[in-house]
């Protein structure tokens, strides 16, 4: 389903699917940090509070690249894309969010892998027994999705996690390079 500028699909992904994703995390989660300009990672809770896990398992590309593709081609966004990254699975516990940020501007100040930049994210919602912790884009949607939801948008859409107010939210980030736009 076509939302403006991001795609969703809710409820996509049977429950153990994503409880499957969420046991990756088990016992090695780590404090989240923030990339800045500068390249270097910090350690910021007045910008998000969360924690994190990568992961690299191979049938998880496989199991989203297929809404990726469909969301490229169908919102006429044809971004070139030629790589992912690692999978980044987050846990917000209450009180924790990710203030207003952008994952990628898609320009040669922000090459990752082998030259390329970020040009598209996905979010799966991993779980549906929390409050708060809505996906929202700045003057656009706000996303309060059950589990196996999943958005896919342009990495340059400035977005955010609301605070969490009960439970654990759970979510899957994937991020997808291509050639610098500019």
């Amino acid at each position: 389903m076509k939302s403006c500028s991001n795609w969703v699909w809710e409820k996509e992904l049977p429950h153990e699917t994503c409880q499957k994703i969420i046991n990756l995390g088990e016992e090695r989660w780590d404090e989240a940090v923030v990339n800045k300009d500068t390249g270097s990672k910090i350690f910021d809770d007045r910008i998000r509070q969360s924690d994190i896990v990568w992961v690299n398992d191979e049938w998880i590309y496989d199991l989203v690249m297929p809404y990726m593709f469909t969301a490229n081609e169908r919102a006429g966004w044809k971004y070139n894309i030629v790589s992912a990254e690692e999978c980044q699975i987050t846990r917000y516990t209450p009180g924790e969010f990710y203030t207003w940020h952008k994952d990628g501007l898609g320009s040669h100040k922000e090459v990752y892998d082998n030259g390329n930049t970020r040009k598209i994210t996905i979010s799966v919602t991993l779980n549906s027994d929390f409050e708060g912790g809505e996906l929202q884009f700045h003057g656009l949607t706000t996303h309060t999705l059950e589990a196996g939801s999943i958005v896919v948008f342009p990495s340059f859409l400035d977005h955010r996690v609301t605070p969490v107010t009960k439970g654990i939210r759970y979510s899957l980030i994937i991020w997808f390079l291509g050639p610098p736009f500019i």
